[in-house]
């Protein structure tokens, strides 16, 4: 005959567990056992905001036997606990259950289960500063890139050229000069030239500083006497019909 009271050692449990979560520990029901709720919470968890850590509710019931058997367990109210957190944590709760056997063990669960939830989120805090540095570096390597510039290769920089000249003109006035600068036609050089107007001027000048040297063949002038001339009269004095 088993000497043992369960019932005795459960009450004794549940006394002690309410004194040690100074209110926090909530009884559900009573018969046929005990059925209650007591808190797990990572050290750094933000009760307000519900941010910065992890939190849940160990349920659990009695069995006719406990702890000589297992106590029934099941998690409730989870914050930032995710489905496979919430996996983990309960194989956790089950194997510390299989070490306490005999002995009464929901404190032992609870501080094993946040014990086991801080080192959780210990992980995530360094998942998320991963990712803060990685970032951080991503942004000082845009940042780094505005100072450093883009690498110059000879094709981007004639495209680069080409589309400055347009842009302030050079590239209008090199044309510009290219097609005055071309071959002119005999024409072109004629019109554009003003000299040229002036070189029959030029010629007639340059003869005449010489005209005087030239001799002058006086018999071409020896039958001069013969020639009908017209007297040296002024228009006035001048009668037509009359000589």
């Amino acid at each position: 005959m088993d000497s043992r009271n369960y019932k005795e050692d459960q009450a004794n449990e549940i006394e002690a567990l309410d004194s040690i979560y100074c209110g926090e520990f909530e009884v559900l029901a009573t018969e046929p056992f005990h059925r209650c709720k007591v808190p797990i919470t990572t050290e750094e968890f933000n009760a307000e905001t519900q941010e910065n850590g992890m939190r849940c509710h160990l349920v659990f019931t009695y069995t006719e036997k406990y702890p000589d058997s297992a106590p029934l367990v099941e998690l409730e109210d989870l914050i930032n606990i995710d489905d496979d957190c919430e996996k983990g944590v309960l194989r956790h709760i089950e194997e510390t259950i299989g070490e306490n056997l005999g002995m009464e063990m929901i404190f032992t669960l609870v501080s094993s289960a946040q014990e086991w939830l801080n080192l959780q989120w210990d992980d995530v805090k360094r998942s998320e500063e991963i990712v803060r540095e990685r970032r951080l570096r991503e942004e000082e390597e845009i940042e780094q890139k505005k100072f450093e510039g883009t690498r110059v290769t000879v094709e981007s920089f004639m495209v680069w050229k080409t589309a400055f000249e347009d842009e302030i003109g050079i590239t209008q006035r090199r044309q510009k000069e290219l097609a005055e600068n071309r071959k002119l036609t005999g024409k072109e050089l004629f019109l554009r030239d003003n000299t040229l107007n002036e070189s029959d001027i030029k010629f007639l000048l340059e003869a005449g500083d010489s005209i005087e040297s030239v001799k002058i063949d006086e018999s071409l002038f020896q039958n001069i006497d013969d020639l009908d001339l017209v007297s040296d009269t002024s228009d006035e004095d001048y009668v037509p019909g009359k000589e």
